[in-house]
């Protein structure tokens, strides 16, 4: 008998354990590839930041409780600028529009944050407390008043006498000749904005209105908050610690986390601003 001719096995090549040094190593990306990576997440947060959205720190009153001090907002920069020929099919550019909550550009400081109340062609007038546009009281949910009177030239408005210092001089020029039958009328290309904390704003009833050209974005979210009397949430936990059990160890706990809880806002992380 014919022996039968064997055919020779395929050579193949070892197998590696998985998890094995050597194949960790094939997937690990060189110095190169990591530099790349970072590179391309920086570029597109800049990116980001330059053209899309920017942070911002409330340092004032004058939106509580819509706002409040210490919050980080992210804003959208692009909402209210100008589209160019092809812009204007890819992020939605629109005017700014009553009730919206605005940033826009300003002598000093340089930047301030209200509430559009009146657009162009809007008659305004604020009598008792309650803002009125062409004729209508206007339903403001949002408004703040606390037990302080309002400042100079915050009540009934516009005013025919010269309320003081705090009213910028050619602004209420212009007021008297902008006004008819008791109402002001805001002009082409211009807005009137208003603090929602109505009694700490110093806003368009004490400097005037807004160029169109001057709004610069819109406050999307809460990014962080930082809790101004965090000092005294803290003085307040190691208070409480020292009264505590004669348990060093749990006492040091109690202290960390009201540090931790007086630090920051937790609840505020993520607020959506309307």
């Amino acid at each position: 008998m014919n022996d039968p001719i064997e055919k020779p096995e395929a050579q193949t090549e070892p197998t590696l354990p998985a998890g094995s040094s050597a194949e960790a190593s094939a997937h690990r990306p060189t110095l190169w590839q990591a530099l790349g990576s970072l590179l391309q997440t920086i570029v597109a947060a800049l990116f980001v930041v330059t053209f899309v959205v920017q942070p911002l720190l409330i340092p004032s009153e004058s939106m509580e409780h819509t706002l409040l001090v210490g919050d980080f907002l992210l804003f959208d920069k692009q909402i209210y600028a100008t589209p160019g020929p092809i812009g204007r099919w890819l992020l939605p550019y629109r005017a700014p529009a009553r009730g919206d909550i605005a940033i826009f550009r300003h002598p000093y400081p340089p930047m301030l944050i209200k509430r559009v109340i009146g657009v162009p062609g809007d008659r305004l007038r604020i009598a008792g407390g309650k803002v009125f546009v062409n004729g209508v009281a206007l339903r403001e949910p949002y408004v703040f008043f606390d037990s302080a009177p309002p400042a100079a030239g915050g009540g009934e408005f516009p005013g025919k006498i010269y309320p003081g210092p705090q009213v910028d001089p050619e602004w209420w020029r212009q007021m008297q000749q902008r006004t008819h039958a008791g109402e002001l009328t805001v002009p082409a290309g211009e807005y009137f904005v208003l603090g929602d904390n109505r009694n700490h704003s110093l806003d368009s009833r004490y400097w005037g209105f807004v160029p169109r050209t001057e709004f610069a974005g819109r406050p999307l979210v809460v990014y962080f908050s930082l809790n101004r009397s965090a000092p005294d949430a803290a003085a307040q936990g190691l208070q409480a610690s020292a009264q505590g059990p004669a348990d060093d160890r749990l006492g040091h706990e109690r202290a960390m986390v009201a540090k931790i809880e007086g630090f920051a806002r937790w609840e505020r992380i993520f607020h959506v601003v309307r």
